[in-house]
C-alpha cells in the first residue's frame, strides 16, 4: 500500500521517544548487564525497581526496570511538547476509541496511558525530573559510552495499518520495505525527532517489542562492547552484526539482555528535519536492506521478541518471507 502523506499539524504534539519499562525476573542480573557491561547510570533504586540514565541525557530515566516472575514490557513512553498535548492527545485517542487513564509516575508527574488499537501499552507526559548534566563528566563513561535512547522497534501484525495510525499522531515515515507481489508494507521507519526513526514497526507476530536502541558516540564503542561481553560471560548474549544497515546507514549491534530483551547498539544515521523528506523504498528481497555489505539476519531477528504485558498478538496478515540467514 502506498505510504501515507505525512501529517504536518498533528492533534497533538510528540517531541520524541522517552523510555521503556521492562519487567525482569533477576533485578540484580539486569542491574549487572545495564550498568556494569553497557555503562548506563542510576538515578534511583529500591528493592523493586531501578531507573537509569544515557550520558547525554537530562531527564530522569530512559529504562525503568521492575522485578517481576517473568519477562515482559510494561510500557512505551513518549515525551510531549506541553502541558495542552497531554489533554489533546486524549482526547483524540478517545476519538480512536482507545481506552486513556491518568497516573502519577515517580519522576514524572501527570501522565496519560492509553494503548494503540493493537493493545501496544504506551504512556506520554511533558515533564520528567531534570538531572544535572553528566556528559562531560568522562570518569563515569563505561561500557559502550551509551549517549541517548534513540528507538523502538515492534513487531507488528499489520505494518500497513500501524503506520496509517501513526502518522495521524504526526510521525513521519523516513523509509520502508515494501513486499513487490503484493504491494503491501513489510517494514516503516517513522520519526518525530529529526533522525531516522523514534519508532519502526517490522511484519510479524505482534504486537511484540523487536528492540530498544542505544546512541553511542562511533562504532569503535561497539567494538569495544564486543570485547568486553566476550570476555566477561556474556558471549552468547551476542546476537547480531556488527554490520551496518542499509535502511538507515547505520552502524549497529543486536544484543539480548538476561531476559531476553533485544538491544540495538547504533550510531552513524542521518538528519530528516526537513517536513518535505521523501521516504527512501527497499525492495523486501534486496540483500542490501538489512546490512548493506549483504549478510542477511538470523532467524531469532526475525521470530523472537518481547510480549507486553497482558497484550494478544496475532499473526502477520503479509506472509511475505524476508531473506534469512542459514
Amino acid at each position: 500500500m502506498p505510504i501515507p502523506p505525512p501529517e504536518l499539524y498533528p492533534p497533538f504534539n510528540i517531541v520524541r521517544l522517552s523510555h521503556v519499562e521492562y519487567r525482569v525476573a533477576d533485578l540484580a542480573a539486569s542491574r549487572a548487564f545495564y550498568v556494569d557491561t553497557l555503562g548506563l547510570q542510576i538515578t534511583h533504586q529500591d528493592d523493586q525497581t531501578i531507573y537509569l540514565r544515557a550520558m547525554e541525557e537530562r531527564g530522569h530515566h530512559c529504562i525503568i526496570l521492575t522485578r517481576s516472575g517473568s519477562a515482559s514490557v510494561a510500557r512505551l513512553g513518549f515525551k510531549l511538547y506541553d502541558h495542552p498535548d497531554l489533554d489533546k492527545a486524549e482526547a483524540w485517542f478517545r476519538t480512536q476509541g482507545q481506552p486513556t487513564a491518568w497516573i502519577d509516575r515517580p519522576f514524572m508527574g501527570r501522565v496519560l496511558q492509553t494503548t494503540d488499537p493493537w493493545g501496544v501499552p504506551l504512556e506520554f507526559y511533558v515533564q520528567m525530573d531534570r538531572l544535572p548534566t553528566i556528559a562531560q563528566k568522562y570518569a563515569l563513561y563505561r561500557g559502550v559510552k551509551p549517549l541517548r535512547i534513540d528507538h523502538f522497534n515492534l513487531f507488528s501484525s499489520d505494518v500497513d495499518g500501524a503506520v496509517a495510525f501513526y502518522t495521524q499522531m504526526g510521525f513521519r515515515t523516513t523509509e520502508y520495505t515494501e513486499d513487490a507481489e503484493t504491494g503491501k508494507t513489510w517494514a516503516a521507519w517513522m520519526h518525530r525527532k529529526g533522525g531516522v526513526h523514534d519508532i519502526a514497526f517490522t511484519n510479524g507476530t505482534g504486537p511484540r517489542l523487536h528492540h530498544s536502541a542505544f546512541w553511542v558516540p562511533t562504532p569503535l564503542n561497539i567494538i569495544d562492547l564486543l570485547d568486553l561481553m566476550s570476555t566477561t560471560g556474556y558471549r552468547e548474549n551476542i546476537e547480531r552484526g556488527p554490520g551496518r544497515h542499509g535502511i538507515s546507514n547505520a552502524f549497529f549491534l543486536y544484543i539480548r539482555d538476561p531476559d531476553g530483551h533485544r538491544i540495538e547498539i547504533y550510531c552513524s544515521d542521518y538528519q530528516t528535519v526537513d517536513p518535505d523528506h521523501e521516504p527512501i523504498k527497499w525492495d523486501l528481497k534486496d540483500p542490501q536492506r538489512q546490512t548493506l555489505w549483504g549478510a542477511p539476519a538470523p532467524r531469532s531477528w526475525f521470530e523472537e521478541g518481547s510480549l507486553f504485558d497482558g497484550v494478544d498478538t496475532s499473526a502477520p496478515l503479509l506472509k511475505a518471507q524476508p531473506i534469512v540467514a542459514p
